[in-house]
């Protein structure tokens, strides 16, 4: 079968179903596949007018619009590499993106048009806002020639997130985006009949590369929401067969008294990512609405590598089995000798959804891939009985305490089981004599007053003394990133003196 880009497979629906509806937008206007694509051959006029050849970046930082989705398109049709960033990305944190991948043209928000026009040098500055408003827009120009992009031309750099030292981009090619999407439609069955409730950011693999591509790909609608709003999704269930969010999306649903089996009696999907989901949110979300939430498992490099089945066990704390013709292997963080099931080690995997490499950094790339082609993504875990992924961390998240090593997600999971504790989260701290030590960060549930002693008396049968915390920190929230993923280099540059 001839390859299709993700541009290409958007252009036959819209061949197809002109008049289906692409956009359902708050306010009940509605943007057809005809009308996205008539826009997206607009922009792409626009981008090629600016200058933009076949493999020139074009970033864009704007709040999220169905136009912008368009632009995305416009990208891709003229062999451009797409370059989402963050809307909450200040001027010194869009120098770095913008010095390092150097785009031929920057589409930003009208209000900071002036901003980074004024260092732009080089570069173009094009201005999109959310009521179709902006300079991209302005221009007459209808028509630009299609670019016919090979399976391993660059279609995206995204940015990972940057925890750990600088931001690096990872260039995705359109084989990656498109057989993932592939991959995808085929594991949760998704049809043109489908409408997702889409309530997630654009600029992150989540909401644009799984979200956006499986809706545009098989002809099906997005009920388009600027962000997440508890009243509007709820307002929307009844009308929607599927949902996909992070887990505050789910904990907030499952406490409202509105969500129940009626409400959501058309829905057919629910799936969870981006972070863990806790088991006592799953079980809360399933009696309340009679549905599991699927859990997958990606990442910037790789968008999806492991999914819950959409048919069988749906296993809480699990991320599921590899999806189709993607390997997943658990080995041994020093040595890279697979490890058997049950014993955690560094997850690599290896498909065709596996990232190109880094953005200019050949180096940097050749030392996370092993011969064989797998690559390492910093992720620690085991394999379960059935064949599950369980995650387990972070590498970087490791505590080497005295010599032994203590994967925090373990201490995480007794914590959050002690019934006066919301969630927890365990960081390494220096420690004078042991180099590092654990402490544990906790958010005490709804009327609940634990604290410190009692918690580590619940959790020390369960525990070796090494494992167990030297520290309770009890705070209102966690910290987190707008994706729902515990910052917790946050907490630990907030407790780094705590042994001091």
């Amino acid at each position: 079968m001839p390859f299709r880009s993700i541009h290409r497979s958007v252009a036959d629906r819209a061949a197809e179903l002109p008049d289906a509806t692409l956009f359902e937008l708050p306010g009940g206007r509605s943007v057809t596949y005809a009308e996205t694509i008539e826009l997206t051959q607009r922009i792409a006029a626009r981008l090629v007018a600016d200058g933009v050849m076949p493999g020139d970046r074009v970033a864009m930082q704007v709040g999220k619009s169905w136009e912008a989705i368009a632009l995305y398109l416009a990208v891709l049709r003229i062999g451009g590499m797409f370059l989402p960033l963050n809307t909450a990305y200040t001027g010194h944190e869009m120098d770095h993106f913008l010095s390092d991948a150097e785009p031929r043209v920057l589409v930003c928000s009208p209000e900071r048009c002036d901003e980074y026009t004024s260092r732009a040098g080089a570069l173009v500055v094009e201005t999109l806002g959310t009521q179709g408003d902006g300079t991209l827009l302005d221009g007459r120009e209808c028509y630009a020639d299609t670019y016919d992009a090979t399976p391993s031309d660059p279609a995206a750099i995204l940015y990972t997130s940057g925890t750990t030292g600088r931001s690096k981009g990872a260039v995705l090619t359109h084989e990656n985006l498109a057989s993932n999407c592939a991959t995808l439609t085929e594991a949760w069955r998704f049809t043109g009949a489908d409408r997702l409730i889409h309530a997630l950011p654009i600029f992150h693999t989540h909401g644009l590369f799984v979200a956006m591509n499986l809706v545009m790909t098989t002809g099906a609608s997005a009920l388009y929401l600027p962000k997440f709003d508890l009243d509007a999704v709820v307002g929307l269930l009844p009308r929607a067969t599927v949902l996909m969010g992070v887990p505050t999306f789910y904990t907030r649903l499952a406490a409202d008294p509105r969500v129940d089996r009626d409400r959501v009696a058309s829905m057919r999907l629910f799936v969870s990512g981006s972070a863990p989901l806790l088991a006592s949110d799953h079980a809360a979300f399933a009696e309340r609405t009679g549905h599991a939430i699927l859990e997958r498992y990606g990442m910037t490099e790789t968008n999806m590598n492991t999914s819950n089945p959409y048919e069988g066990l749906r296993k809480p704390g699990t991320v599921g089995p590899a999806l189709p013709g993607i390997d997943v292997r658990v080995v041994d963080r020093e040595s890279g000798a697979p490890l058997p099931d049950g014993e955690i080690g560094s997850i690599e995997v290896r498909g065709p959804n596996v990232f190109a490499g880094y953005w200019k950094l050949p180096e940097k790339t050749a030392a996370e891939f092993r011969d064989d082609g797998f690559f390492i993504t910093g992720d620690v875990g085991r394999i379960d009985e059935d064949g599950y992924i369980v995650i387990v961390g972070r590498d970087k998240d490791l505590v080497i305490s005295g010599g032994f090593n203590v994967y925090p997600r373990e201490i995480e999971e007794l914590i959050d089981a002690h019934p006066d504790v919301l969630e927890s989260a365990v960081v390494g701290v220096p420690h004078p004599d042991f180099g590092e030590t654990v402490v544990a960060v906790v958010v005490p549930a709804s009327g609940a007053t634990p604290d410190g002693a009692s918690i580590l008396r619940y959790i020390a049968p369960e525990l070796a003394r090494f494992k167990q915390p030297r520290a309770v920190e009890i705070v209102e929230a966690l910290p987190r990133n707008v994706m729902g993923k515990v910052q917790k280099a946050e907490l630990r540059k907030r407790y780094a003196g705590l042994f001091a």
